[in-house]
């Protein structure tokens, strides 16, 4: 089943090293150029699901100025189902690149 994009980008965040909700947070940022910004609620419950679908799992935990601060890892089913996910959308995005260069919509302002 296809990934949603938060769900793409948190995986895609924790394939480089295991982290932090705030550190998950900028690293989506970063990868999107600014375009997604995971606000608490939504990035927690999305980690709470790639858990509980045994994507992620908790690295660690540590208290940081008397709160609790949990560092989440990829797991291997996490890392398969990323690289499938990244070749379905690379596979899409060369369908589209090809369908645009073959329709001459862009090279001559076709319709809009």
């Amino acid at each position: 089943m296809p990934l949603k994009e938060s769900a793409f980008l948190i995986l895609s965040a924790l394939a480089a090293e295991p982290t932090h909700g705030y550190g998950i947070m900028k690293d989506v940022e970063q990868q999107s150029g600014g375009a997604v910004r995971l606000r608490p609620g939504t990035l927690y419950a999305v980690l709470a699901e790639l858990v509980d679908g045994g994507l992620i799992e908790v690295d660690s935990e540590e208290v940081v100025q008397s709160r609790l601060r949990r560092n989440y890892r990829l797991t291997a089913p996490g890392a398969r189902q990323l690289a499938t996910e990244a070749d379905r959308r690379r596979a899409a995005a060369d369908t589209a690149g090809r369908r645009l260069r073959t329709s001459g919509l862009l090279a001559g302002g076709g319709a809009a």
